[in-house]
This record gives C-alpha cells, structure tokens and sequence, in this order.
C-alpha cells in the first residue's frame, strides 16, 4: 500500500477485493488486540487500593510484588512464542491461535475469580502470557499467509493497528472505573480483569469462520482443501490464471523449504536444523542481530515503561489524575499509529523515520527528566504541599512532552521492528524468524518490566534520562546500520545483508515471472537430487 492505493505485482481482479479477506484479516488481528489491553490496564488496575489490600501488598513488598505480576506476563509470552512454533507446524495457523486464545481464557478467569490467593494472579499472568506471546508469533505470518501482495502491507499492519485499540479500551476502561467506582471495592479490579474474556471469547468464537492457511494445507499434502480455500477467499475458480499464479508461487516456497530439509538431512527436525545453520551464515546473521536490535531497542524506548507503570511515571512529574492522563495518551498514540500504519509507511519507508522518531522521543523525555530533577513535583505532592504556579506550568510542559512523546513514538520504534523482520527474511524461513522476532520481543521486555521497579527506585528522575539515552542510541543504530528495505524483493535483500544465495536450493527471485514458477519448481526438484556437500 502507497497511502490507500494498491500496489499491484501483477494484474489483479476485483473479485480478489472481498469481504471475506478482510473480515479474516480483522478477526485474525484481534490476537493483537489482547496483548495491547494487557498491556495497558494492569498497572492501574494493581495500584488500586482494594486490589493492594486484597492480595497482601505494603509499600515495603510493592515494588517485589508489582514487578512479579508484570513480568510473569513477558515470561510466559517468551515461552508461548517459543512452542508455537512447533504448535503452528503441527496443526497449522488456525488451530494454533484457537489453542492460545483457549489458553489466554484460562488465565483470565484465574485472574477474575482470586481473591486473596496471589498465586491465581501469577498463574493467571503466566497463562495470558503464553497465549499472547504464542499470537504474537503467530498473526501477522497467518495473515500475510491469506492476503494478497497488494495490500498485504495494510492487513498485516492491522496486528499494530489491533495492539493500539487494545491499549486505549485498556486505559479507558481504568479511566471510567476511577470516576464511577470506589477503589476500595473488589470489583474497580475485577472488572478490568473480566474484561479480558470480551474480546478473548469473541476471537475464540470468531476463529471457527476462518479459513487454514493455503501454505500450511499444501505443506501437509492436502492440496484439495487448500485449492477450496483460495477459491472461497479469491472469489474466483481454481482454473482462474491468478488462482493458479499464486497456486505456482506456493509451490515454489515448498519446494524451497523440502530442498532446505534435504540439504540438512532427514527426519521430522531435518527443517529445524537447516533453518538454524541458515541463521548463522554470512549475510542471514547480520539479519538475525538486526531483528534483536530492533526489539531490544523498541522495549528500551520508554513506552512500554509508561503502559505497564503508568501511575508511577505520570506520578513523578506531579499527575494527580492518571487514569485520565494515561487514557489520553494511549489514544494519541492510537490515533497517530492508524494514520502512519495505514496511509505513510509505505511512503517514507522504515530507517528514516526511526530516525527522527528515535531523536525527538529522546528530546522529549530530557525534558521530562529535567523537569523532575528540578521541580521535585511528587515530592512535594507526597507532603502534601501545592505545586508552586512555575511549577505547575513546568508540570503542563511536562505531560505536553509526553504526549509529543507518543506521536513520534507512533511513527518508528513502535511497529517497525514487526514490519522489518518479516519483509527481510527468505519466505521459506518466514515463519522461523517469526518466531525469533517474538522471542526477542518478550525476552528484553521481560527484563525491561522485571527491572523497572528497581531502576526508579534507584534513579528517580534518572529514569527519564535512561529511556532517553537508549532512544538517542537507536538513532544512531538506525543511521549507521538499519537499511531501508521497503519495496525490495528477498534477492535485493541478499544483496545489501552480503548473503550468498548461489546454492542449489535456492530459487531466484530477481525478475522471475509466475510463468517462469512451475519451470523453476520442475528444476529444483531435479537439483535436489545433487550432491549438496558444499550446502553444509
């Protein structure tokens, strides 16, 4: 997508613009949706007074406590994303998500139903986790895997899309409990707790309307049931050319990823082990440490810092009103991601604007800290003080910072990495590195949300500054090292990452026709016959 017109690889009828791509597209991408909400009400929701009372938690355990409900969530998506992997080979796209989703519902009700038992939290965390973390790896390949080439940037851009709109319910739903509900009753926190089954049951409902992935079925030999699907999601016959064209590329990606199987030996982990000493070449390693990058940097930007620990940062610059403050800003950052997701990325690309994003996020989290170093604002609100009227005034320049903050947070760091480790990467490893993008997603925001707790305790007004200090390094990151790859086909890719693709299981992809397909596919299995010593 160029703004809202389709970029089109080849002639496409209109039939292929349906209804029911798009439903399974918005459905599909609801997964995303759970994790933004998560993500967003739990810490308001654990800062409520009936919900510290209930469970046990002092000012001297807080910080313990708070970072172990937190984190148990990243802990269980980091193990979540790692068995779908094998969960997805097993039984496809649609039955992994059903089986995550199933599982995220378990553990929000775990949540729900506590009552004094600490323990269903962190189980409940943990649970929710490893649904989450399993959708995250599982999504955005499932819908590029149903979509068109000329607007699979677009549906695939409705997983970050998803995770903004789960944010903002998340912060509203806080907001409206803090003005209508007593926080000293039970339910100001069971309610946003229950609220997780919504959209949860509603996916899970939903998904037994979708269709499996055309790839997956011709990868398990069912070939009649995959054809059914392209006609059902192409409104067009079998024998229609573009049916088959996409039929052919098909083909070519599975016949990429048997040659892989056969060159790294037999057995059902055959493609596992090729797919890791793929990892490790020349020119796919530097993609590899790039995609770690990226999501090290993203959870190094302060943003997830914010959702997760809101009431404590908005707390520091003297925001009295946090549920409000931070329902403004998560649709700010909502409303910025839609118009940057749906009508700019594929206009000015991925390294410029982490770039600029990356230089005016960390300007304004200076301020912000500076601001705390000087104005003390918590400080004097703790004592029960009034904020002197500079001050004040510093306090407005401080949260206008933040919300200056999310809007260009919206435009890099934010959803980049996702787009960028799916388009650099060979189709026949796409879903493997899908999985490792995941992997580094929860392992650093484990950490992140683990650590957090201590480093504002320990550095106070420091926190804006380290957030800011990460940002200005993924600048330079960006400028130095992150390539723009937007519009560049996976040959173009190898060219720019040092990647040697002259191997017999390789297929080219500069300039090939999906006429040429079928000749190309006949070849390699001829090829694959070879000797493939020199693979190794």
């Amino acid at each position: 997508m160029g703004g809202l017109r389709a970029i089109e690889d080849r002639p496409t009828p209109k039939e292929v613009y349906n209804w029911r791509l798009y439903t399974e597209a918005i459905i599909i991408s609801m997964g995303s949706l759970l994790f933004g909400y998560d993500s967003a009400f739990i810490g308001t929701t654990i800062s409520r007074t009936s919900f510290k009372s209930a469970f046990g938690i002092t000012p001297e355990n807080s910080s313990d406590i708070s970072s172990n409900i937190t984190s148990a969530f990243q802990a269980g998506a980091f193990f979540g994303a790692l068995f779908c992997y094998f969960l997805t080979e097993k039984w496809g796209r649609k039955g992994a998500l059903q089986i995550n989703v199933f599982i995220f519902i378990i553990g929000a009700i775990l949540m729900t139903v506590a009552t004094h038992q600490l323990s269903f939290i962190y189980t409940g965390r943990v649970l929710t986790g490893l649904g989450c973390g399993a959708i995250t790896a599982t999504v955005p390949s499932y819908i590029a895997e149903l979509s068109i080439s000329s607007i699979r940037g677009i549906l695939t851009g409705l997983f970050e899309v998803a995770y903004q709109v789960g944010s903002v319910i998340g912060f509203w739903i806080n907001y409206g409990i803090s003005q209508h509900i007593s926080p000293t009753t039970s339910v100001s926190w069971r309610i946003p707790m229950a609220f997780q089954l919504v959209p949860a049951g509603v996916l899970f409902i939903s998904g037994f309307l979708l269709h499996e992935s055309p790839l997956h079925l011709m990868r398990k030999e069912k070939s009649e049931e995959s054809y059914k699907v392209l006609e059902a999601l192409r409104r067009l016959p079998r024998d229609h050319p573009y049916v088959q064209e996409e039929i052919a590329m098909i083909q070519s990606k599975l016949a990429e990823e048997a040659a892989i199987t056969k060159a790294y030996g037999t057995g059902a982990w055959a493609f596992f082990r090729g797919a890791m000493a793929e990892f490790m070449r020349k020119g796919m390693r530097n993609r590899v440490f790039l995609v770690f990058c990226s999501f090290t940097f993203m959870n190094l930007s302060g943003a997830s810092a914010i959702n997760y620990y809101s009431p404590t940062l908005f707390g520091s610059i003297g925001i009295t009103e946090v549920a409000l403050y931070t329902g403004i800003y998560g649709l700010v950052k909502a409303i910025a991601s839609l118009i940057f997701f749906i009508l700019l990325i594929d206009l000015v690309g991925r390294r410029r604007p982490v770039i600029v994003s990356g230089f005016m996020c960390s300007l304004c989290l200076w301020v912000v800290g500076t601001y705390v170093k000087v104005g003390h604002p918590a400080d004097i609100i703790k004592a029960g003080g009034t904020l002197s009227a500079s001050t004040a005034k510093g306090g407005q320049a401080a949260t206008g910072m933040i919300m200056i903050y999310s809007i260009f947070w919206s435009f890099g760091l934010n959803g980049i990495p996702w787009i960028v480790s799916a388009e650099i990467f060979p189709g026949a490893l796409r879903n493997f590195a899908g999985t490792w993008a995941a992997l580094c997603q929860w392992a650093v925001q484990f950490a992140m949300t683990k650590a957090l707790p201590y480093i504002f305790n320990s550095f106070g007004y420091g926190t804006w500054y380290f957030f800011a200090s990460w940002m200005l390094g993924s600048v330079v990151w960006a400028f130095f090292i992150l390539p723009e790859t937007k519009g560049l086909t996976i040959n173009q890719m190898d060219y720019i990452f040092g990647y040697n693709s002259d191997r017999p299981y390789r297929i080219p992809r500069t300039s090939v026709t999906t006429k040429e397909i079928p000749m190309i596919v006949e070849d390699l299995n001829a090829k694959q016959g070879e000797s493939v010593e020199h693979v190794a």
